[in-house]
């Protein structure tokens, strides 16, 4: 009898909202990142850069996901169970950090809900790298236009170009080491690098998530 009434008042939501009773209000993530400093927003993606991974220089045990419209990263001030390509729906504040947009949320208010999907980088130019792909996983390739620079405790700075204009590579320090190898990283060498479309103040760059995202060309 108890499951039964519990059907019977499920499909009575249903009727009157025309909506399950667990749905939730989302908008897209392309909408949110447009969205007025401090307005709230709940969206879904996949996870392409896993907790924590920025720390060295963000600070937060933050994250980054995508759906078919855009990018965000996420901060959150602990370091929760994602892997990449998780699907989750994130509730939260949108801000700017650095001049970087962010959703700031609670961790009880990210939620796994289920599949999962590894996101491609999109590839795009090393003079390309602007706001209109801020948030996004990206492919750059180029030379180095000059020797690799110490930034720590926050990581080092790469700069490439691939004749468009260049753009700097943020490499992280995680456990106490740089994201990707440094190795080899000689002015005029050509390499690719996957990673964030990211922001810090007037300055766009790419920062890799783990080794396998920096390869230099043979």
């Amino acid at each position: 009898m108890r499951h039964t009434t519990l059907l019977v008042l499920s499909f009575a939501f249903v009727a009157l909202t025309g909506c399950p009773a667990d749905s939730v209000d989302t908008t897209s993530i392309a909408d949110a990142r447009v969205l007025a400093a401090e307005s709230e927003a709940t969206v879904e993606g996949y996870v392409t850069v896993a907790p924590g991974t920025f720390n060295s220089a963000i600070g937060d045990q933050g994250f980054a996901i995508q759906d078919d419209s855009a990018g965000i990263y996420v901060s959150v001030p602990d370091v929760l169970d994602l892997g990449i390509g998780d699907h989750v729906r994130v509730s939260g504040r949108l801000t700017q950090v650095a001049m970087f947009t962010t959703l700031v949320a609670d961790p009880a208010d990210v939620e796994v809900v289920g599949g999962s999907e590894t996101i491609a980088p999109q590839q795009v130019t090393t003079g390309g790298v602007d706001e209109t792909n801020e948030g996004l996983l990206v492919e750059v390739s180029g030379a180095l236009t000059q020797a690799v620079q110490d930034d720590s405790p926050y990581g080092f700075k790469v700069f490439i170009d691939d004749g468009s204009g260049e753009v700097q590579v943020f490499v992280h320090i995680v456990d106490g080491a740089p994201v990707v190898p440094l190795e080899g990283l000689d002015v005029g060498v050509t390499i690719t690098a996957v990673g964030l479309a990211a922001q810090y103040e007037t300055t766009y760059e790419v920062t890799p998530r783990m080794a396998s995202d920096l390869t230099i060309a043979p």
